[in-house]
């Protein structure tokens, strides 16, 4: 028995210890141009082994395409929906009966987000007041509905969101939408097993900051290229997990550090863009992607969560004729991993794969083993 005992805890620990975030892409539809047959998409996604996807456009057709491929979804609801959302439920559950009750659990549906970066927005329309009215009618509503698996979330952009990235340690969320929106939502996420998700995109912090070298926001190992904390004294070698940390500081500060993060969205752009972009490259998007895929898969997490980030997805999976379709980031840059014919332009293996143990996985092994047959 307590041989037992000692080889379940070791067993625990290795498990707990060393989960690698999981690596997911985002698929997102335009209306210039004709989008390639949901069956070809979901075909795509297979044969690239990528395990999630984020699906901006929450089509039907889309949804069912993905049934029985053993792809998890992460859908939204866009934005203009949210005022009506948040009034009634039974629009809530209308939503429901079309994007998830007829595919659900055949189609792998993991998590919802209602609106994405609506606090970039609050020029144009507000959606503030109505966000956290609208994820909980959806939440009560797949509870209506038997479904108590998918988690319902909002997704943050990190520049309208947070205050600063330098250092991590003096980030908090920017106010007045800090207390009067994201603590509230943050009690709501803690208290339905939910995450916060946020939109982190190193290429635009770098294109704001000329004191940051380029390497250091392409997970380079070059001499010199880190950046110290001096109020914690940590030591950070790459931007992704400056923003991150930030994320999980201003998180803390209203205490809710124990809240999963995911990263709804990140990239490089391989070209387009405003004239002088000259970093908007195949070369410069290739090393991101490679730098924070290894990194997600080496298993450090961040210096200061050790579990760092859930999951993250990569924006976006193909090229749009005429750059991306989304009114949130600057038009004509090419985001995607395939090109607008679907064709492979970097060579970057995004699926999880197999859990890396490490080390000491290998080490509580061998003696779980010694132990077990002495």
């Amino acid at each position: 028995m307590p041989s037992f005992l000692f080889i379940s805890l070791l067993l625990s620990f290795i498990h707990f210890s060393f989960s690698l975030p999981s690596i997911g892409v985002t698929y997102s539809t335009t209306t210039t141009t004709a989008s390639p047959p949901p069956d070809k998409i979901s075909a795509t996604i297979s044969t690239l082994k990528i395990p999630n996807v984020r699906l901006p456009d929450a089509d039907p057709s889309l949804i069912k395409a993905f049934a029985f491929t053993n792809t998890s979804l992460f859908l939204s609801i866009p934005n203009p929906l949210l005022p009506a959302v948040a009034a009634n439920r039974s629009l809530a559950l209308r939503w429901l009966y079309r994007h998830v009750l007829p595919f659900y659990p055949r189609s792998k549906i993991t998590l919802i987000s209602v609106g994405n970066a609506v606090l970039d927005s609050v020029a144009e329309q507000d959606f503030t007041p109505y966000l956290l009215p609208a994820m909980r009618n959806l939440h009560l509503a797949l509870h209506e509905l038997g479904i108590k698996k998918i988690p319902v979330s909002t997704t943050f952009s990190f520049f309208s969101t947070i205050t600063t990235a330098f250092p991590p340690s003096s980030a908090e969320f920017q106010q007045p939408a800090g207390d009067l929106i994201i603590k509230p939502l943050l009690q709501f996420l803690e208290e339905t097993n939910s995450s916060f998700l946020i939109n982190l995109y190193p290429y635009n912090l770098y294109r704001l900051n000329s004191e940051i070298p380029v390497g250091f926001a392409l997970f380079q190992d070059y001499p010199f290229n880190f950046r110290d904390d001096l109020v914690t004294g940590v030591r950070y070698f790459n931007l992704f997990d400056m923003m991150a940390d930030s994320v999980l500081t201003a998180m803390a500060v209203m205490g809710y550090e124990s809240v999963p993060v995911i990263v709804a969205e990140t990239g490089w752009p391989s070209g387009g863009g405003e004239a002088g972009e000259v970093e908007a490259n195949e070369a410069y998007a290739e090393m991101y992607l490679k730098g924070l895929v290894r990194h997600l898969k080496s298993g450090v997490g961040t210096p200061l969560k050790k579990d760092g980030v859930a999951e993250v997805y990569v924006y976006e999976l193909m090229d749009h004729e005429g750059g991306n379709n989304d009114n949130n980031k600057v038009k004509g840059r090419k985001w995607g991993i395939l090109t607008e014919n679907m064709t492979r332009k970097f060579n970057v293996q995004i699926s999880s794969g197999v859990k890396n143990y490490g080390l000491m996985g290998i080490f509580l092994f061998l003696i779980a083993i010694f132990y077990a047959f002495p």
